[in-house]
């Protein structure tokens, strides 16, 4: 116990020292050179104005969630590939019989050594199983494809999308000049 102990304060303090070296060094090396440019925020591109403690986008919040439901979906993919390629590998009836035991444990996440020979996968349930393992991604996928149609549908994808409809905001009647612009811009945003 104490031997793993030890082990894991090495790794724990090579870890904070992995860290911090660059981090140090960069500040004791890098030229601080502070101007108004350097010193500004910068957002992805956007030019800041106004003060940091006002409300984000909704664009920033929209698109980072979009990429953590569709990254996460896709996640589900890895365990489907590990499951159907070992199905479909347990199809062919020329496997060995010590290979299929081998599959079959895999498949069935059973330690090795342990698997019953009459427990053993046979290549017509490999076949049922890679059958429903296809039909379940293929529904899993369709579901994603309507939700990434919905969602382009939308225009949340679109990520000039205010600026491109405030172009055909007329302008209020009554007013003139930048103000009309400053509040038909304000009605649309």
């Amino acid at each position: 116990m104490n031997d793993l102990v030890g082990h894991l304060l090495v790794f724990t303090l090579l870890g904070v020292v992995f860290l911090m070296l660059p981090l140090i060094a960069g500040w004791f090396i890098r030229p601080s050179e502070p101007s108004a440019e350097k010193l500004a925020a910068y957002e992805c591109g956007e030019p800041t104005i106004g003060s940091s403690y006002i409300q984000f986008d909704l664009r920033f919040y929209v698109v980072a969630l979009l990429f953590i439901l569709f990254d996460v979906e896709v996640a589900f993919f890895f365990p489907w590939a590990t499951v159907y390629g070992g199905a479909t590998a347990l199809m062919d009836p020329r496997v060995s019989a010590p290979a299929r035991l081998q599959l079959s444990e895999r498949l069935l996440n059973v330690p090795a050594g342990t698997l019953p020979a009459e427990s053993v996968i046979t290549p017509a349930a490999a076949e049922t199983l890679a059958w429903t393992g296809l039909a379940d991604i293929l529904v899993f996928f369709s579901i994603l494809l309507v939700a990434f149609a919905y969602v382009w549908k939308r225009g949340d994808l679109d990520w000039v999308r205010a600026v491109s409809s405030a172009r055909r905001v007329r302008p209020i009647r009554g007013t003139g000049g930048a103000e009309s612009v400053s509040r038909s811009m304000e009605t649309v945003v």
